[in-house]
């Protein structure tokens, strides 16, 4: 269906991360995680690419969480029986996010540790 104008788009974009949020678990343990973050940024005093590292970071793995889920629901409606390859594409989708997260682990270690530690080493 192609949308009529910009508003209905990011009315489907919203209604999209809405649902995102409203039936994945993982989404609120992201969103918690990208919270206990941007509080130690706070904490930390970051610099400004730091920041802009942090947001991307955070915003890939919400958004990774989203087409995660879009995967999901896709194979489950074209393949409402057990097939192999149905397993394969949700398991494939959920290692993309799951590559994502550990990345963001790097990202935090990177970011956050030199502080960490020099706060540490006083």
């Amino acid at each position: 269906m192609k949308s009529r104008n910009r508003w209905h788009s990011f009315s489907a974009a919203a209604r999209g991360a809405a649902y995102t949020l409203r039936t994945q678990r993982n989404a609120w343990i992201e969103l918690a995680a990208a919270l206990l973050a941007v509080v130690a940024g706070l904490w930390l005093r970051i610099e400004p690419l730091a920041w802009a590292v942090l947001a991307l970071t955070i915003g890939l793995i919400l958004a990774l969480e989203a087409v995660n889920s879009a995967i999901e629901a896709l194979v489950d409606l074209v393949s409402p029986d057990y097939h192999e390859l149905a397993r394969i594409a949700k398991d494939c989708a959920a290692g993309a996010l799951l590559f994502a997260v550990l990345g963001a682990l790097g990202v935090a270690a990177a970011i956050f540790g030199p502080p960490l530690a020099q706060m540490l080493s006083r």
